[in-house]
């Protein structure tokens, strides 16, 4: 009787508990929640679209829209775990527990995976804020973290950063000043447009030594379009634009660092860099300083490294208006004082025999602001920028003054749908120079301003099958109008080979100061000859880029094909008479063809680079020496970069520069330069110790570099280093 009794009891108790069950999920089915709520990008607050959401219980799950924006209903009670992933992003999952038919409103931030930041950086440069990967232009990033190695390598400016781009050759222009040109595609640097923020302020007298004066530490990322780039961004882009951003806050986690460097050709930096945010307000804020002394590297009496002493402040607010809106106040600060010459008047010994020197003082002052509303439908934006330039250059047999003032504004509005990401807008530039008096120059004063209006539209016109066209009318004071109309397609042959091809008009009005002008040379300077006329290019790229996994290695093959033209090439006449300086077009053009070619390997901590560049640049218009000069016609780049432990990480990179041709036709020797870098981390702080240009290769080892009379000497053209093998010791501390 006992055992029925048990029986009969555990029979009840087994229905009660099925019946508890089927009414616990009834009350669950019947008790529905709601989530909501917006992806964003910790880097830089931006809204991401197209991310994955998914309710991992149930399998219910949905997309971000372009707002960064999801909605998910009828979600039981109970506790849920959401995930969150977005290609290139690192996943998040979070738990929640719903309860009372409750609206739950969330905002979530996905972090950039670390190895992946060359591929889904959301760039600025193609007006249209899309992922690299969709862009039918060809765009190349150097990202946060490669400007985060740099920041210690070489703290105080970005020359050499810019020269780990495959196809960049930085060239010094100058023994006395240690002036810089970056070419690009065989062109000379007077036709790359270099930006700040995607505004151009850099250019004519404001120009010279520019990316000698910008420090990497501020920067976020660098973005760089090769080719013709005109319909874009204007005049100047010829060869290609350079885009500086700056670093923005990222909510909710502070940024602080300080680094100082010291070399052993006697420079020294000293950089900080802070920023923060809220909901409502954010800032940044730079502040850096260089002295570096004059060096005689090969004791012959004159200066291979120039005396530079440099401050350099960038502070920016940001105000978030609401969710969708925001506004960036900005104002820069750049004082150089840059020396070069006999080092005896350098060191205040100055005699009858010791008399040479180039000077340069120049202060800037930048101020620019930034807004961006986003709709439902798309973004607008709205900005402005005024620099006010101030430059003194002081010589034994010449001196100036001069200041240049330059503006810029622009309005745009970019939308994007299923097919169509499209951009109009307009924009009005001008710049003012004008000489101060006294000075013993025959140089004009000179200003022009340029209306323009521009529109872009990446068309999906199948899955694998985009077409950018552009198309850009540009009206300038001086030189009258400009059509600029501008073609790409880019087809996607598979998941892993992409192919685009693209091209081009450009245009760039003359202007009376390039950074191969010798400062004593400004003196004989006398504007231009009648009829002279803006010079008028076409350019095309093609490239395929192949990438894949193999194994564990992320594997990139590029393979890019480039051909460029400029018509009415503008020339400096200083042969008819020799104090009477004027420039004038060329009857012939300025042609440059050739390819790029770069393999690039990741395995978690090591990375492999090789790259080789073929140039041809040719001069038409002079049939005696048809190469343009110093433009190396084989250049080879390689890296290798591993990290032992989380602490420990080292460098090696080899470059290869083949002949180049000078101005009277006779070659260069080839040459091979070497770097090495050791990173060690202790805590808080980063130890970098590098070693710049290993094998010692200089011109001045070989070849004389200063030619009599020495009071007032003359240079050769520069091909080689003249700074030989350079030691760096810097410390980075983050908190």
């Amino acid at each position: 009787m006992l055992l029925r009794a048990c029986t009969y009891l555990t029979s009840i108790m087994k229905r009660v508990v099925v019946i508890s069950m089927l009414l616990l999920i009834v009350c669950n089915i019947s008790a529905q929640n709601t989530v909501k709520g917006v992806v964003q990008s910790v880097e830089n607050a931006e809204k991401l679209q197209g991310v994955s959401v998914i309710v991992k219980p149930f399998k219910q799950g949905t997309g971000t829209d372009s707002l960064g924006n999801f909605i998910i209903k009828n979600i039981p009670n109970g506790k849920c775990s959401f995930q969150f992933s977005f290609e290139g992003y690192e996943t998040k999952d979070t738990v929640l527990n719903l309860q009372n038919n409750g609206l739950v409103g969330l905002t979530i931030y996905l972090k950039e995976k670390k190895h992946e930041l060359q591929e889904v950086v959301i760039v600025s440069s193609s007006r249209t804020n899309s992922r690299i990967e969709d862009l039918p232009t060809k765009v190349e990033v150097l990202g946060t973290e490669e400007l985060g190695e740099e920041s210690q390598i070489k703290p105080g400016n970005i020359a050499g950063l810019l020269g780990d781009f495959a196809g960049i050759q930085i060239q010094q222009t100058n023994v006395a000043t240690g002036s810089a040109d970056m070419r690009i595609q065989g062109l000379q640097g007077k036709y790359t447009q270099i930006l700040r923020d995607g505004m151009p302020l850099f250019g004519g007298y404001s120009g010279s030594f520019s990316i000698l004066q910008l420090p990497p530490l501020d920067l976020q990322q660098i973005e760089m379009v090769k080719g013709a780039a005109s319909t874009l961004y204007g005049g100047g882009a010829i060869a290609g634009m350079v885009n500086l951003v700056s670093k923005k806050p990222r909510l909710g986690s502070p940024e602080r660092s300080f680094i100082i460097n010291r070399s052993t050709l006697q420079e020294n930096n000293l950089n900080t860099f802070w920023s923060a945010r809220n909901e409502k307000l954010g800032y940044t804020f730079y502040a850096g300083g260089t002295v570096q002394n004059q060096v005689d590297v090969n004791k012959d009496g004159f200066s291979d490294v120039p005396g530079v002493k440099s401050i350099f402040i960038h502070p920016r607010f940001f105000v978030y208006g609401s969710k969708n809106a925001t506004l960036i106040l900005g104002y820069t600060l750049n004082y150089e004082d840059r020396k070069g010459g006999d080092m005896a008047v350098l060191n205040g010994q100055k005699d009858a025999v010791h008399q040479f020197f180039i000077g340069n003082k120049s202060f800037r002052n930048t101020a620019d602001i930034d807004w961006e509303q986003k709709t439902a439908k798309g973004l607008f934006t709205a900005k402005a920028s005024s620099s006010f330039f101030n430059r003194n250059v002081n010589t034994n047999v010449f001196g100036m003054k001069g200041n240049e003032t330059i503006w810029y504004s622009e309005l745009a509005y970019t939308q994007k749908n299923r097919n169509h990401n499209w951009v109009v807008g307009m924009n009005f530039n001008g710049d003012d120079f004008k000489k101060q008096l006294p000075d013993s120059s025959l140089l004009p004063n000179e200003s022009s301003t340029t209306v323009g209006a521009f529109a872009q539209d990446d068309w999906k016109l199948a899955k694998p099958l985009t077409l950018q066209a552009g198309l850009r009318l540009d009206y300038n004071s001086a030189y009258g109008a400009f059509f600029l109309p501008r073609l790409s397609l880019m087809y996607k042959v598979t998941g892993e080979v992409t192919m685009r091809l693209g091209g081009g008009l450009g245009y760039k009005t003359p202007t009376l100061f390039n950074d191969e002008i010798d400062e004593r040379d400004y003196h004989y300077l006398n504007g231009y000859y009648p009829g002279v006329q803006a010079e008028r290019s076409y350019g095309l790229n093609y490239d395929i880029n192949y990438k894949t996994r193999w194994d564990e290695w992320n594997l990139t093959f590029n393979q890019t094909f480039f051909y460029n033209r400029i018509n009415h090439p503008l020339l400096l006449d200083s042969l008819t008479n020799p104090l009477l300086f004027r420039y004038y077009n060329a009857g012939s053009p300025v042609q440059t063809t050739g390819f790029e070619t770069y393999v690039q390997a990741r395995l978690d901590e090591l990375e492999i680079y090789f790259g080789y560049v073929f140039t041809d640049a040719k001069r038409k218009y002079d049939t005696q020496n048809t190469h343009l000069p110093l433009i190396a016609k084989h250049k080879l780049a390689s890296l290798f970069s591993f990290e032992l432990t989380d602490n420990f990480r080292a460098g090696l990179e080899a470059s290869y520069t083949g002949k180049q041709f000078l101005d009277n036709g006779s070659t260069t020797d080839p040459y091979l330069i070497m770097a090495a870098m050791v990173n060690y981390k202790i805590g808080k702080i980063s130890l970098v110790l590098n070693c710049e240009n290993l094998l010692d290769y200089r011109q001045n080892k070989y070849n004389q570099v200063v030619f009599p009379p020495y009071n007032n000497p003359q240079f050769p053209e520069i091909w080689a280093p003249l700074d030989g093998r350079v030691l760096n010791l810097s410390m980075q501390l983050k908190w």
